[in-house]
């Protein structure tokens, strides 16, 4: 064991009752036992930061502000990451999982389509079964034993992950915040141990909604993108509200759970007391509470006990008057008692919460949301945000002291979601800042980079024996102009009729090409789609061929060149789960990405326009403009370098071979 091994009181516990019991069987079965150990003082970190950037890295370490990077670069450590076609997250991550790419994992965009209902979308990376064998009463439906099957959310990514080879080797490994995995995959060794993150839903099923109460807000309750407003309404400085919570799948016409509470404000002193669940919040103006757990109560036939389901929710008040202002976070799965599986196995989402208390369940933890749709301004996120991060230390301080050898995976978002809001890299006027502005949250940005230098020297000087390797997924462009990808299809003539606004109304017998989600481009064919016109084979050839040198060829209105490649993914992607892949991947030149309509098939009235959002940056454009980093203690070797090369790295790592279901080879 070598000296920075840390043995936690939970593995003191577990070896002192082992080592008891091996002494009273004898030395012979204590060789036997410590033999099967294949990582015995092996040890792999590796550390994913989601969208870091290479070409600010670069920059930071030229600066002399990323010492620890700089120094793995001098020592042949360093090399740009090629991501994944297309650079989205839950397709990169997968990649990386995998080895191998979409052709094997079957994960393309965020949403899929299923060409049986012609555009019914979905999400890509998880899907919820409903249950059979249900017995009526009243307004509630009750599950029968031993008929049927309950409802239950399943993994859709396919494919063999690469723990499972450590597992079967009798490497232990361990994840936290693993992006593309939930539900968590099973271990069949207990060698494996995941907290499942991006993909992760909160409460409501979805994947992070605020709830946000204002004097000003809308009556009735209005719905958006990532959030909900309601109007609070005083009188004698107190009001009523209700918050929304988990779905009760037990009546017949499911519906959300609410739960009142009440808010009492102090205009003068500038706070306010908010009545929840039997507890009470007290908050300044501007102030954060901490985690908060709420029993949601479910109703049930009259002859069964209620059942409660345990969240947990910040509040932030901020503002007391003269228009009060609170948002409340997206309602996280209580992990000390969480309503679904989130981690494997079941019960390690517990024992982190016996050490640290309460944390963010939900898979996107920063509310970028709230920003986009103006209910945070940027400093306000930006608390937010470093709040999360600060959580995120605590779990890696967790994550380095219970961990003794094997592979140890830890995940950053912050990188990420903080890209999107804060990066401008130009001199160009930002989208929605002044230049002010936006220099002043992209030096930010910098300072989260240079953290995370930091934050990799601690775990190196921990761990000097390990080879720790730290790797994004992708990289970061801005977002300055935006494609419909739909509209200029409608343009063309393959989209129809001439005023058609979305895909769902389109006529099918006169369509011949579609996009959903972020970059991808389907073909209406004959025998796939429900309501396929375009035949497959040569037709289908041609037209895929006539797209490709249209698409490539536009131009902005300043001669810039706005896709850089289209992807035949028939001729890119290799395996058998090709079943929901587009036809065509749309890679768009820096500066440039799907509009917002498109990315949910809509047809907006211009082909191009300016991107207003915050969200001023991305990285979903063509998969050449937006490299990831990998940084590495040792030389990496000088071939290219890619995101299916890491599973088989850590795999040699371990002296394991590189199964043939993976595309990638070890670098270092």
């Amino acid at each position: 064991m070598s000296k920075n091994k840390r043995m936690s009181r939970r593995e003191f516990l577990r070896w002192s009752a082992l080592a008891g019991g091996m002494a009273m069987a004898g030395p012979g079965l204590l060789r036997n036992a410590y033999a099967k150990s294949k990582a015995a003082g092996k040890q792999v970190i590796v550390i994913g930061i989601d969208g870091m950037d290479p070409r600010l890295s670069e920059r930071l370490m030229d600066e002399g502000r990323m010492p620890t990077f700089a120094k793995m670069r001098e020592a042949g450590g360093y090399r740009r990451l090629g991501t994944s076609t297309p650079p989205q997250s839950p397709v990169a991550w997968a990649n990386f999982i995998n080895g191998a790419g979409p052709g094997s994992h079957g994960i393309f965009d965020f949403i899929h389509r299923d060409p049986k209902g012609q555009v019914d979308v979905f999400y890509s990376a998880a899907e919820t079964v409903q249950g059979s064998g249900y017995w009526q009463v009243g307004d509630h439906k009750l599950k029968l034993p031993l008929i049927g099957e309950g409802a239950k959310t399943e993994l859709r990514r396919q494919g063999v992950p690469f723990w499972d080879y450590l597992d079967a080797a009798c490497i232990k490994s361990v994840f936290y915040d693993l992006p593309s995995n939930y539900p968590p995959s099973k271990s069949r060794h207990g060698n494996h141990k995941c907290l499942s993150g991006m993909g992760t839903p909160d409460l409501l099923g979805s994947y992070g909604t605020y709830q946000y109460y204002s004097e000003d807000g809308p009556r009735p309750p209005y719905d958006e993108s990532g959030g909900r407003r309601y109007e609070l309404y005083f009188q004698n400085e107190r009001a009523r509200a209700t918050l929304c919570g988990p779905m009760n799948t037990m009546l017949t016409q499911p519906e959300h759970a609410e739960m009142e509470f009440f808010v009492h404000r102090d205009i003068d002193a500038r706070t306010a007391l908010i009545e929840i669940n039997g507890r009470e919040v007290l908050l300044k103006e501007g102030q954060w509470s901490k985690w908060v757990p709420l029993d949601f109560e479910l109703g049930t036939p009259w002859f069964l006990p209620s059942e409660r389901v345990s969240g947990i929710v910040r509040f932030y008040l901020q503002k007391v008057g003269p228009v009060f202002r609170l948002y409340v976070s997206p309602v996280n799965m209580d992990p000390r008692e969480p309503a679904l599986q989130i981690t494997e196995p079941p019960e390690f989402a517990e024992s982190i919460a016996e050490e640290l208390g309460p944390y963010y369940t939900t898979g996107f933890q920063e509310a970028y949301k709230a920003l986009s749709n103006e209910v945070f301004e940027e400093d306000e996120f930006i608390s937010q945000a470093s709040h999360v991060l600060k959580e995120r230390l605590a779990l890696l301080d967790y994550a380095l002291k219970n961990y003794d050898d094997g592979l140890l995976y830890f995940y950053f978002s912050s990188t990420d979601l903080q890209g999107h809001m804060l990066w401008w890299d130009s001199d160009d006027d930002h989208p929605a800042r002044s230049r002010e502005e936006a220099e002043k949250y992209f030096e930010h940005l910098k300072k989260l980079y240079c953290r995370m230098d930091g934050i990799v020297a601690d775990i190196i000087k921990r761990y000097p024996d390990a080879t720790v390797i730290t790797m994004s997924d992708h990289g970061f462009a801005n977002f300055k102009r935006q494609f419909n990808l739909n509209s200029w299809l409608r343009e063309n003539g393959y989209l129809g009729p001439s005023d058609v606004k979305s895909v769902m109304e389109a006529d099918w017998k006169s369509s011949r090409a579609y996009g959903l989600g972020i970059n991808g481009l389907y073909v209406n064919t004959k025998g796939r789609e429900k309501y396929g016109i375009v035949e497959p084979g040569e037709e289908k050839d041609r037209l895929l061929d006539e797209l490709i040198t249209k698409l490539e060829a536009i131009r902005d209105v300043n001669g810039q060149q706005v896709i850089r490649k289209v992807t035949r993914t028939d001729k890119e992607y290799k395996g058998d789960a090709m079943k929901y892949a587009p036809d065509l991947i749309v890679g768009y030149a820096r500066g440039y990405r799907a509009s917002w309509d498109t990315c949910l098939g809509n047809c907006g009235k211009d082909v191009l326009s300016d991107n207003t959002s915050a969200w001023g940056a991305d990285h979903c454009a063509d998969a050449s403009e937006v490299p990831g980093v990998v940084f590495c203690n040792r030389p990496i070797k000088p071939d290219l370098a890619s995101l299916v090369d890491i599973a088989p790295t850590v795999l040699q790592e371990f002296g394991l071979d590189v199964p043939g279901s993976m595309e990638g080879k070890a670098i270092v």
